[in-house]
C-alpha cells in the first residue's frame, strides 16, 4: 500500500458526509476543513424539512459548538464566508431513496461532483426501537451506498461501523465480513426484508390494539432487543426475540451488523472500506484535547461515580477494556479514504487498542476515584461529592447477592418511614432506591461487555498505519497508533476533565 500526500488528495475534493450532527462526524468536518482548506465541497446530510431548518442546524448543532473555536480562530473573519462556499446542507433523510433530497439539480450536481462518501450516520443506542434502529443503520447504510453508485466520479465508499458486530465472542476477532444472511450463533432464516416487514406488521398490529404511543415504544424496542410484544387487555405478551435469536445481544449491533451485510452484497465493484471503532472517547489532541458530546458509554459510568450515585458496579478488573480517542478514529477514516482513492480495494479495519496498547477495568476505576478525589463535583447545594473507590464485583452471583442485601436495607428503610413518618429514612430510601435504580440500568444496558473476553486484530488498520509512517510525511497530522496513549495520562488529564467541561458543564 502507497500513499503520497493525503492533504494534497483532499484538495479541490467533494465529499458527501451523512450523520453530520454526530460526534465522529462533526470531528471529521473540522479536520478536513482545517487541514485542507482547498476542498472543494463538504456535503452535509441533515435530517430537516427544508433548507432553513437544515441551515439552522448546521450553525446551532455544528459550527456552534467548542469543537470549531480552533477553526474559527485560524480563518478569522472569513470563516463564515468560507463556509458558505465550502459547505452545502442537505435536508433529507436516509431513510429514504436517494436520501430524500427533494432539489433535483442539487442531486444531479452532487451525482456529477461526489468524491467520496462518508456513512456516520447511526442510531448508537443499545436499547433503541427496533423500527428506528432498523431504518437506520440497516437499510440507511442500503440508501445511502445506492446514491454513491450514482456519482460518476466516486473513489471510495467509508462506512463507520462498529467493532461490536461481533457479538459477545471471545479471543482474537478478525477483520473479516459478514455475508448475507450470516448469524453469530448458527441460526438459520435471517433476512433483512424479512425484519422490515415484521416491523410492519408489528406497528399495524399495535395500532389495531389501540396501543398508545408508549406502548408502541416499548413494543418496539422489546421486538429488537428482546422479545416482540402483543398488546393484551393492556399487558404487554412475550411473543418471539429477534437480536438475541441470532445472536447478538442488543438492537444497536444487529442492526449495525446487517447494515454491513447489505454493503458487502450490493457494493458491485466500489471501492469500500469498513471502518469498525471500538468504545469512541474524547479527542486526545485535535482540534484541542478532552472534546466529548453527550455521555457516551463508558462516560454515563464516570458520570454516575462522580456525583455518587454508582455504589457498585460489575466487572473484572484485570479485563480489557477497549477504548479508542475520537480523533484518532476520524484520522484512521482520513487515511483509508486515501488509500481506498489510491488503490481500490475493499477492506475492514478495527480501530481499537486492545491489541497494541491495552486498557483495563482497574485503570479506569483507579483513575475516576483520583480525580474525583482531588476535583470532586459540586452537587446542587454547593456540597462537594466525596467518592469512595467503586466496590467492583467480579461475577454475577456477586452481583446478586449484594443487590439483594440493598433491596433490604432499602424495604427496612421503608418500613421506618412508613412507621415514625421520619423524614430522614423517607430522604435515605429515595437516594438508595435511586442508586440501585442507576446501577441495574447501567449492568442491563452494558451486561454484555462488563466480561467482554475479545480482542480486536488490526492487522489491516497496522497496514494503513504502515503506509502513513512509509509513505507520507504527514504521519504526525494522521496519527492514529493507540501505542501514542499513556491511558492514566490520558484520563486524569485529559478525558475526565473534558466529560466534565463538555458535558457536565
Amino acid at each position: 500500500m502507497e500513499l503520497g500526500s493525503i492533504v494534497q488528495l483532499l484538495e479541490n475534493k467533494a465529499i458527501l458526509v451523512t450523520g453530520a450532527t454526530g460526534f465522529l462526524a462533526k470531528i471529521f468536518v473540522e479536520k478536513v476543513l482545517r487541514v485542507q482548506p482547498n476542498v472543494k465541497k463538504l456535503y452535509l446530510l441533515l435530517r430537516a424539512a427544508d433548507a432553513k431548518s437544515a441551515t439552522h442546524r448546521l450553525h446551532n448543532e455544528i459550527l456552534g459548538k467548542e469543537l470549531f473555536r480552533v477553526l474559527k480562530e485560524k480563518w478569522g473573519p472569513n470563516f463564515s464566508a468560507s463556509i458558505s462556499q465550502k459547505v452545502t446542507v442537505l435536508p433529507g433523510d436516509l431513510c429514504q431513496e436517494d436520501l430524500g433530497l427533494k432539489d433535483s439539480m442539487l442531486r444531479e450536481e452532487m451525482r456529477n461532483q461526489v468524491d467520496f462518501v462518508i456513512n456516520l450516520a447511526a442510531t448508537t443506542n443499545f436499547d433503541e426501537r427496533y423500527d428506528v434502529a432498523l431504518d437506520l443503520n440497516t437499510l440507511g447504510a442500503k440508501h445511502v451506498l445506492s446514491f454513491a453508485k450514482q456519482c460518476v466520479k466516486l473513489k471510495a465508499f467509508v462506512h463507520v461501523s462498529t467493532a461490536y458486530v461481533s457479538g459477545e465472542k471471545g479471543g482474537l476477532l478478525l477483520e473479516n465480513p459478514y455475508r448475507m444472511g450470516e448469524t453469530l450463533n448458527g441460526t438459520l432464516g435471517l433476512d433483512v426484508d424479512a425484519e422490515k416487514r415484521l416491523i410492519e406488521e408489528k406497528l399495524t398490529e399495535f395500532r389495531a390494539q389501540g396501543a398508545t404511543e408508549e406502548e408502541i415504544t416499548l413494543g418496539m424496542k422489546d421486538l429488537g432487543l428482546e422479545r416482540a410484544v402483543t398488546i393484551e387487555a393492556g399487558r404487554r405478551v412475550p411473543n418471539i426475540e429477534r437480536a438475541k435469536r441470532y445472536g447478538w445481544p442488543n438492537t444497536y449491533v444487529f442492526t449495525k451488523a446487517m447494515g454491513e451485510m447489505l454493503i458487502g452484497h450490493l457494493k458491485g465493484n466500489m471501492s469500500v472500506a469498513i471502518i469498525r471503532p471500538t468504545i469512541v472517547t474524547s479527542t486526545f489532541k485535535e482540534p484541542f484535547p478532552g472534546w466529548v458530546e453527550g455521555v457516551r458509554t463508558i462516560d454515563s459510568l464516570a458520570v454516575a461515580y462522580g456525583k455518587g450515585k454508582l455504589i457498585c458496579f460489575l466487572g473484572d478488573l484485570k479485563g480489557i477494556i477497549d477504548l479508542i480517542p475520537a480523533d484518532l478514529v476520524v484520522n484512521a477514516i482520513i487515511v483509508s479514504m486515501a488509500a481506498h482513492a489510491t488503490q481500490p480495494s475493499d477492506a475492514i479495519y478495527h480501530v481499537g487498542s486492545s491489541v497494541r496498547n491495552p486498557m483495563t477495568n482497574r485503570i479506569l476505576q483507579e483513575a475516576g476515584f483520583r480525580y474525583f478525589s482531588q476535583k470532586p463535583w459540586i452537587d446542587k447545594d454547593g456540597h462537594p461529592v466525596k467518592v469512595r473507590k467503586a466496590l467492583v464485583l467480579g461475577d454475577m452471583e456477586s452481583f446478586h447477592r449484594y443487590m439483594a442485601i440493598r433491596y433490604l436495607l432499602l424495604l427496612k428503610g421503608l418500613e421506618l418511614a412508613n412507621v415514625a413518618l421520619c423524614q430522614y429514612f423517607r430522604g435515605t430510601y429515595l437516594t438508595l432506591r435511586r442508586k440501585i435504580n442507576i446501577v441495574m440500568r447501567l449492568v442491563d444496558l452494558y451486561k454484555p461487555y462488563l466480561f467482554f473476553k475479545g480482542v480486536f486484530d488490526d492487522m489491516n488498520t497496522e497496514k494503513l498505519r504502515m503506509a502513513v509512517r512509509d509513505g507520507s510525511a504527514e504521519a504526525d497530522m494522521f496519527y492514529f497508533d493507540p501505542k501514542c496513549l499513556d491511558w492514566e495520562d490520558y484520563f486524569l488529564n485529559t478525558h475526565l476533565p473534558g466529560i466534565v467541561k463538555y458535558v457536565l458543564k
